[in-house]
């Protein structure tokens, strides 16, 4: 004897399905979606904005404001974050906001690097495009940054362009200006910020 099943009982578990995808979805969601809207209300959390100002991210001067001739030139790049001026939030709230500072000879950017440069100094964002590992090496001579997770290579002379390794693009930069306090972000970033799985 066939038993079918109330329509009742087919349709509730429809809706149960659809709701649990959807709640799948949710949570699985890239950067760009729900999360990352509830991440844009807390302003620790908020990617930089124009107008920012760079301070460093540890060490003595942890908080303090970076000037023009915090960085010097060729040597290792400057860990920072940036700071809203009108509330004085630090924005280290999500590590996808940590920048990294360097400072070349103006004449070896591309066009688009120099663009977006102070004096020289040029900003990426500091995760690798990669695994999300901090981009914390730097290789002097060939003036190249490197992540030591599994060691992709970046040319900062050439927007972030991935040079070596598994890195599937270019680190995003963020464009600077000088103020009268120090440096200042320009523009938000330009690129998608951390690996691919990233949140």
């Amino acid at each position: 004897m066939d038993h079918q099943e109330p329509e009742v009982d087919i349709e509730r578990r429809t809706v149960l399905k659809a709701a649990l995808c959807a709640g799948v979805a949710l949570h699985l969601a890239p950067m760009g979606g729900p999360a990352e809207a509830v991440a844009q209300g807390d302003p620790r959390k908020s990617r930089p904005q124009a107008g920012d100002r760079l301070v460093f991210a540890s060490g003595e001067r942890k908080g303090e404001p970076i000037g023009d001739k915090d960085i010097e030139q060729g040597r290792q790049q400057v860990m920072a974050y940036c700071l809203d001026p009108a509330s004085e939030t630090v924005r280290d709230g999500s590590r996808l906001n940590k920048v990294m500072l360097i400072r070349l000879d103006p004449a070896d950017l591309d066009e688009e690097t120099r663009k977006h440069a102070a004096g020289g100094i040029v900003a990426f964002s500091a995760v690798c495009s990669h695994a999300g590992c901090d981009v914390s090496g730097w290789h002097a001579e060939e003036r190249i940054l490197e992540c030591p997770c599994h060691h992709s290579k970046f040319d900062p002379r050439a927007s972030g362009k991935v040079v070596g390794g598994p890195a599937p693009r270019r680190l995003a930069l963020l464009p600077l200006e000088n103020g009268p306090d120090g440096l200042v972000v320009a523009a938000g970033f330009i690129g998608k910020v951390g690996a691919a799985t990233s949140a």
